[in-house]
C-alpha cells in the first residue's frame, strides 16, 4: 500500500526583494490577494489534499508569517462580542492547531533545493508535497489534490507542468518527455532554465510537487548549480537517472504568479473578480477605465 502524503514544505525564506518597500517590514507571503495573505491561499490548498503536518523553511524577518497563523483571543473575544460571526468563521481558518506547523530556519540563500534540504529532518522516509506560495493556482479543485488523486494510481514523483511559449523557458525547469499520455507525462529528463533554442519541450514545472524522500538524498549529494544555487530540478533530475519514476501532471487551472508584480495584480483583478461580493463593483470600474482608455487612442 501507498503511503499517504500529509507532509508539505512551505519554502518562504526568500526576501521578497521585487516587492520592496512593502518587504521591507511585511513577509511577502502574508501579502493580500483580495483579503487573504498569499500563504492562506498555499494552506487551504494544502488542507483541501489532505496535508496535516505544514513545514516552513523560513529566515530572520519573518516572525510576522509566524504570527499569522496563532490563536488571536482578543480580536475573537470583540468579534464574539459584536456578534459577528461570520467573521470568526473566518479567523478560525486561519488558526493551525499547536504542533500542526514546524519552523525550519534556511540561513543561507542557496536555493529552492537547499530549503527543502533544511526540512529532510521533519520528513524522514516518507513521500512530501512541495507547495510554492509565489504560485497561486485558480481551480475547481484545488492543483494540489488533483496531484495527490493521481500520485496514489501512480507513486514516484510528480511536478505540475503547464505549456509555456518558447520565449519563457528559460525562467522555469522544463520537462523532457518520454510519454505523453494526457493529463500526464513520463519525464525523461529536466533542464534548469535552458536557452529557448534549447528547451526540451513547452511544459514547465510549476511550483507545486509530490517528492519521494529519495529526492532528499539526491540533494545531499548536490553540488550548486544553475544561478549558483541548489536546484531541486537537479535532485528530481537524479531520481530518473536511479530508474525511479518522475512524471509532470498537466492541472487543470490558472496559475498566478504572484512573485511578480504584474502577475500579483492580475490575479487581484481575477480573484476579486470571482468573488460575488465585489464582482459588479470591479467589472464596473474595469469597463469604465477600458471605456476611457479606448476613447483616449
Amino acid at each position: 500500500m501507498r503511503n499517504k502524503v500529509t507532509k508539505a514544505i512551505f519554502p518562504v525564506a526568500g526576501l521578497g526583494t521585487r516587492f520592496l518597500p512593502a518587504t521591507k517590514s511585511v513577509p511577502k507571503e502574508i501579502m493580500t490577494l483580495v483579503d487573504r495573505p498569499l500563504i492562506q491561499y498555499a494552506i487551504d490548498e494544502a488542507r483541501a489534499a489532505g496535508i496535516k503536518e505544514f513545514i516552513f523553511v523560513t529566515s530572520r524577518g519573518k516572525g510576522a508569517l509566524e504570527d499569522y497563523f496563532d490563536h488571536a483571543p482578543t480580536l475573537e473575544q470583540e468579534l464574539r462580542k459584536k456578534g459577528k460571526n461570520d467573521l470568526l468563521e473566518v479567523l478560525k481558518n486561519t488558526n493551525m492547531e499547536s504542533g500542526a506547523i514546524a519552523y525550519i530556519r534556511q540561513h543561507k540563500a542557496l536555493g529552492l533545493g537547499h530549503a527543502v534540504w533544511c526540512a529532510r529532518r521533519l520528513i524522514g522516509d516518507e513521500p512530501f508535497a512541495v507547495i510554492l506560495p509565489d504560485d497561486v493556482i485558480a481551480a475547481e479543485k484545488p492543483c494540489l489534490q488533483q496531484m495527490v488523486e493521481a500520485y496514489e494510481e501512480t507513486g514516484g514523483n510528480m511536478v505540475a507542468a503547464m505549456e509555456v511559449p518558447p520565449e519563457k523557458a528559460s525562467s522555469y525547469g522544463m520537462l523532457d518527455i518520454a510519454e505523453d499520455m494526457g493529463n500526464m507525462v513520463d519525464v525523461k529528463g529536466m533542464v534548469e532554465k535552458p536557452e529557448t533554442s534549447k528547451s526540451p519541450s513547452n511544459l514547465a514545472v510549476i511550483g507545486r510537487y509530490i517528492l519521494s524522500p529519495h529526492v532528499l538524498k539526491n540533494l545531499n549529494k548536490i553540488k550548486s548549480g544553475s544561478g549558483g544555487e541548489i536546484q531541486l530540478t537537479d535532485a528530481i533530475a537524479a531520481e530518473i537517472e536511479q530508474n525511479r519514476k518522475v512524471y509532470g501532471y498537466r492541472f487543470s487551472g490558472q496559475r498566478f504568479d504572484c512573485g511578480s508584480k504584474s502577475g500579483f495584480l492580475q490575479a487581484t483583478v481575477s480573484f476579486g473578480l470571482a468573488r460575488e461580493d465585489l464582482r459588479d463593483d470591479l467589472s464596473a470600474y474595469l469597463r469604465d477605465i477600458m471605456s476611457v482608455d479606448a476613447a483616449a487612442q
